[in-house]
């Protein structure tokens, strides 16, 4: 159902069994690639107010994946409505640049990244790094797995231009289908849960 040009993020959750963690994301992912999708990005959802947990072996989980598939290379993807204001290290950094801030100054540790610092002089927005931060969904006590609206109006905004169609096939509350009405975009929702269906319909009403 996906359109040639089209992107399909999928947030899954991660989890820990018999004290190590499970493989069932990897493989998930791997099979989608024998499918012939691409994987062409991850997202991760950082969970600012995610509350603290202790295991023998670990940590509470503090993030999510967003995991983004195309069928192809070149698909539509609105970088500058996701832009972020360049922040408070910019005015210190860019007032004295040296030789190297001019030119793409490779890594000292060679692993191939490198950067021109100067491309950030003048400029107030910024294109955001693939990951975001954001509270997790505390007014919602239904549902399991919700998340926030700003979650999927960032992907909503960087992926799709008024009054195109948005599927959401898991639905769940309903968090997706208000970020589209917000957006001015169309939506359609698939839920197996008539619990949960009820929980979308009264939440768009």
């Amino acid at each position: 159902m996906l359109k040639p040009e089209g992107s399909f993020i999928l947030n899954i959750k991660e989890k820990a069994v018999n004290g190590e963690r499970h493989t069932y994301v990897i493989e998930l992912i791997l099979e989608m690639r024998k499918q012939g999708w691409l994987w062409t990005e991850e997202y991760i959802w950082h969970k600012k107010n995610c509350y603290p947990g202790k295991w023998p072996n670990r940590f509470r989980d503090a993030w999510e994946r967003c995991l983004h598939f195309t069928k192809q290379k070149k698909f539509k993807m609105f970088q500058e409505q996701v832009m972020v204001p360049v922040g408070n290290w910019a005015e210190k950094r860019l007032s004295g640049l040296s030789h190297t801030d001019f030119i793409r100054d490779e890594s000292k540790s060679l692993s191939g990244f490198g950067k021109n610092v100067s491309n950030w002089v003048g400029r107030e927005m910024v294109y955001p790094t693939n990951v975001l931060h954001l509270a997790t969904e505390c007014s919602n006590k239904n549902h399991s797995a919700a998340f926030p609206i700003a979650l999927p109006m960032w992907f909503v905004q960087l992926f799709t231009r008024e009054r195109d169609v948005v599927l959401d096939p898991f639905v769940g509350s309903g968090a997706t289908a208000l970020a589209c009405m917000e957006l001015n975009r169309y939506y359609i929702g698939i839920e197996i849960k008539k619990e949960y269906c009820e929980l979308a319909e009264s939440r768009l009403k």
